[in-house]
């Protein structure tokens, strides 16, 4: 059975133990405090990732995140391709003086559009101005902490492995471009020219005749022309001239 009193007796012990120590006193806004990384002040908007999907208005509870767009139709890429059409946001704003700091916009945000900033200094004198329109939300991206170092056995990241290849595929193309500039022009092979009066026709005088047989004589056809009245030539009916 407790003893009656007991219970003002330890908060009285409490109470004494404190008072005969040395209070710390936070110098604000002189000193800023030493928050957390992962610190909830506020929440900054990477507007290129934003692909007006809905999902961090429909699954806020509080129903503070404001989201307007439209569609545009986008050409066909190549010829012959179809016209696909895309949303545009026009406006993305929300309401601090709603929201409740759960974080499920940043959770369920499936391209990583939305993120923590530690900034908590945007106190304002009107509520209306506690609801920051896009173009306040994008500054916010400028205090978000840059996300903890991977454990060094880890994988390298699939968008940094991409923007890697992608910048050592464009590096060597650029060196081969470079390296065929710097290669000096390979000189033409020369051509030969005939020199006039030469050719590779027949000597005069001498000539091939169709047929076969040998023959003699002033009145020999198709002869050799080595001697005048000796030739080579061939009848029609295939003797010998």
């Amino acid at each position: 059975m407790p003893i009656p009193g007991s219970g003002l007796a330890k908060g009285l012990a409490v109470t004494l133990r404190t008072m005969t120590k040395r209070s710390h006193t936070a110098q604000y806004p002189e000193v800023q405090p030493q928050l957390p990384p992962r610190s909830r002040g506020v929440i900054g908007l990477f507007e290129e990732n934003c692909t007006v999907c809905m999902l961090c208005a429909r699954e806020c509870p509080d129903w503070c995140i404001y989201i307007d767009s439209h569609k545009e139709t986008v050409p066909a890429a190549t010829p012959g391709g179809r016209e696909r059409s895309r949303n545009v946001l026009d406006r993305f704003a929300i309401d601090f003086s709603l929201c409740m700091y759960c974080g499920i916009c940043i959770e369920v945000c499936p391209f990583d559009a939305l993120f923590w900033s530690p900034e908590f200094e945007y106190a304002e004198t009107d509520i209306h101005e506690l609801t920051h329109e896009r173009d306040k939300l994008r500054e916010w991206m400028w205090t978000v902490p840059a996300p903890p170092a991977l454990d060094p056995a880890a994988e390298e990241p699939k968008e940094i492995a991409a923007a890697r290849k992608a910048v050592e595929k464009a590096e060597a193309a650029a060196a081969a471009a470079a390296a065929a500039e710097a290669e000096p022009p390979t000189a033409a092979p020369a051509t030969e020219t005939a020199a006039p009066g030469t050719g590779s026709g027949p000597a005069p005088g001498r000539g091939t005749a169709s047929g076969t047989g040998t023959g003699t004589g002033p009145a020999a056809e198709s002869g050799s022309g080595d001697a005048p009245g000796k030739g080579t030539g061939t009848d029609p009916a295939g003797g010998t001239a």
